[in-house]
Parts: C-alpha cells; structure tokens; sequence
C-alpha cells in the first residue's frame, strides 16, 4: 500500500511540475517498441526489478487530446527467489496532456495478465497463473524529431486473483508517431486540406477565409476585402457590377466599356480623362470639341479658312467664286488711264460695274486695287498718281455699293511696268490700274 501511495502521489508530482500543454494531431498514428521493468508489490511478496522485452504498443489519436490502443508485454519478474515469466496484453486509453520539449501522458486500461512459473503451461494465459488487470500510469515522450520519441512510462496494476501479484510496470523505449500529418495544424488532415500550410476551417477543407465574406481565401480573388460570390469576393463600392480591383471608378457607377467610369456626355471619353465631361467632344482633344472660330462646323486644325465659314467640300472655305476668278484673271480686271489722270473711262467704269455684280455675288469675298504710272514725269509724281487712280477705282465701288471694307488699295508709281516704257503703246499699257483678289492673288 505505501508503494502505491508513492506512486499516486509521483503521478500527482509530475502533472504539477511538468504542466499542461496541448497535444495535435498531426500525425494520429503512434507505434512504440522497448523493454519493461516490472517489480512484484504487496506484503507478502519478496521481489526485486526484473527487466524483460519486448514492449508494444499501437495506439490511434481520436482528438481532444486521447488516443487509444493496444499493448503487449513479455518480461521477467521474481518472488521469493522463483523467477517468472511475465505476459501482459491490455487495451488502453491515454490522454495527452501537452506537446512541446517533453509530451507528458496519463493512462489507463484493462487487460490480462500472466505470471508463469512452468514452462509446460499450456496457452498464453493459463487460469491458474493469469488475471484480469486494470491499471493506470504516466508517461513521457521525448521528440527526437519530427517523427520520433524517447518514450518512458510506468504504471501500477492491480490483479488480485490467486496465482498473480499487483505490480509496478515500466516501459522505456522509442515512440514512433505517422499518419496523413496535420503540417498547418488546424484539425483538418493534410490529405483532406486544400491549404496544408495555412491555418484555416474545417468548413473550408482547412483553408481560411480572413474577410469573413463566406468564401475562402483560396477561390477568393480579394481575400482581404469582403465581396459577393458573383464577383469572386471581391469588393463593388459603386454597384455596377465591375469589382473595385477592375474599376477605374470604384465610387461613380459606369461600364465595363469605359473600365467603370461613367460617360456623362457620350461622346465615347470616360469622365475620368474627359476634360469637358458634360460636352460631347473628341477622344483626340481630350473629350473636347476642337475650336470653330468661325461656326462652319468644320474645326480650325481641318479648316483652311478657320475666320470664314465655309464647307467641307472646300476644306471649311467659301465657295470658290470661280466667275469671280474668271473676271480677275481677264483683261477686264486692268482699268487703264490717260496721261497724267486719274479719271476712269467708259469701258472702264463698265468693267467694275461688272465687278460691283460678282462682289454681291460672293459676299465673303475682297479685292485690292494697284495703281500703277508710266515713267513719263518724276518717280514722286508717278507715285502720287499711281496712288490717285487705285483710289478713284475704290471709290467708284464703294459709290457703286460695295462696303469699302472691301476693297483695299496699294500704289507702285512707276516701278512695275508690265511692258517697255520706251515705246508710246507701252507707257499707254503702263498707266493702268489692276483688280485682284485679296489674300488669293499677289496684288500688283
């Protein structure tokens, strides 16, 4: 009995000092090989410690901490100077207490026990020599590594019938544990998890769902961001159907054609890079429409006449006034004087009523007049008349009605003769004024 109460409170001594540490279920599978001590207990018994082997044991983690399984022992014990042979076979239920630098364990279980003093005996556990056994004890592995324990363990075991003893037994050996593995340690085996090396839920196949929107992170393509299944857990702040990780404009709903933005105005330039957002414009310009200073329609870059409207057919000028041209380009636009005047003639007043007819005809239209002497006289009185007859022309067309704004003048004296001024029908050629088109034809 005072063996006993020592062991008792060995047990109780152990789990104190040693504490109590969690063990996992990595690998469930445990199989332990060593040799036994078994010492005779009791009043009435005179034994010393006998060792023996082999030890056995296989035993199954079932999760919260116990296992269970089965043991076989072969050993040697002694009574009174008789040696025996020592047989055990027990079922066990064992509780681990904690893993770390040292795994300690409790158990306890029910067996049968031998104690054979014939070698004659017929069967493993003859009804003379063997008893029904319960016991318990404590234990210890030892990691080595990974996979491999330095495992001792001793327990006390009662069996009381005729022919057997109550004994101490200690096992000392090596523990070797297997299995599918748990490498992550989240309860869920590593043939059964679906991310073995991250902590996650049984629900999820052992993989996490760290946004805790119901999808786990390994199908979620923003696991940190809660978002419907629809969007593959992605966030949508705006509601348009497009996740905030594919949207140019997380916050303002739009299109998958426009990246999410919206487009205000229409014209095909998300409001994210239209610069006139509520006018429609080219993409070209930013979004906005280009400049039209003079309202034809037709941009000022593409408009050959951007400060006169016109059309497209003409590259944004005016109609090309062709009898206009026509007239221009005729012996008719050549006002010819008298020496020394400034006064128009008959066919020449006739010559700019015709003008007069194709300036009305093309309103947007002006002409410049060029006043040109022969070298008869000074060059400072050449220039003064030269400059006199380009006047007198303008002022019969703007007498006639066409707005002075019109008709500009210019005068070159004698220094543009279009023939020899050393014949009589040359200076005659010389004293003349020409009509031409403003900004169209150089004006001589």
């Amino acid at each position: 009995m005072k063996t006993k109460n020592i062991f008792l409170s060995a047990i109780t001594f152990f789990l104190i000092t040693i504490g109590v540490n969690a063990q996992n279920a990595e690998n469930p599978w445990a199989i332990s090989v060593g040799v036994d001590l078994i010492s005779l207990q009791g009043a009435d018994t005179d034994s010393g410690v006998k060792m023996g082997a082999p030890a056995l044991s296989l035993s199954r983690y079932l999760g919260a901490g116990f296992s269970i399984g089965g043991q076989y022992v072969l050993g040697k014990s002694a009574n009174n100077g008789v040696d025996l042979d020592y047989l055990s076979m027990d079922g066990i239920i064992k509780y681990n207490i904690g893993a770390g630098k040292l795994n300690p364990y409790i158990f306890g279980g029910y067996g049968l026990t031998n104690f054979s003093d014939n070698d004659n005996d017929q069967g493993q556990f003859p009804s003379t020599e063997s008893s029904r056994t319960s016991f318990g004890g404590i234990g210890i592995n030892v990691p080595i590594n990974d996979k491999l324990n330095f495992n001792v363990s001793s327990s006390y075991r009662s069996s009381n019938e005729s022919g057997t003893y109550n004994h101490l037994q200690h096992v000392i050996g090596l523990n070797y544990t297997f299995g599918t593995g748990d490498r992550d340690k989240d309860g869920v085996s590593d043939k059964k998890d679906e991310c073995p090396d991250i902590p996650g839920l049984k629900e999820f196949n052992g993989c996490p769902d760290t946004d805790g929107d119901g999808i786990p992170d390994n199908k979620d393509a923003c696991p940190e961001e809660a978002g419907p299944e629809s969007l593959k857990g992605c966030p949508d702040n705006d509601g348009d159907g497009i996740p905030n990780s594919e949207d140019a404009c997380p916050d303002d709903a739009g299109s998958a054609e426009m990246n999410g933005c919206p487009d205000s105005d229409e014209d095909g330039v998300a409001d994210n890079e239209d610069n006139c957002p509520d006018t429609p414009g080219d993409k070209a310009n930013n979004g906005c429409p280009w400049e039209d200073a003079d309202g034809d329609g037709i941009p000022d870059k593409d408009d050959s006449c951007p400060d006169v409207a016109g059309d497209a057919a003409n590259n944004g000028c005016p109609e090309e006034p062709k009898s206009l041209i026509e007239f221009l380009g005729s012996d008719q636009s050549r006002i010819l004087f008298t020496a020394s005047s400034s006064n128009i003639s008959s066919t020449g007043k006739a010559s700019l009523d015709k003008l007069k007819e194709m300036l009305d005809m093309y309103p947007d239209t002006a002409v410049t007049v060029a006043g040109h002497a022969s070298s008869d006289g000074s060059t400072e009185y050449n220039q003064k008349l030269s400059e006199r007859r380009a006047a007198s022309v303008k002022a019969y067309l703007v007498g006639a009605g066409v707005d002075a704004s019109r008709v500009d003048t210019v005068a070159y004296g004698e220094s543009k003769p279009v023939e020899s001024n050393k014949t009589r029908k040359g200076r005659a050629t010389n004293r003349r004024a020409e009509i031409n088109r403003r900004a169209e034809i150089s004006v001589n």
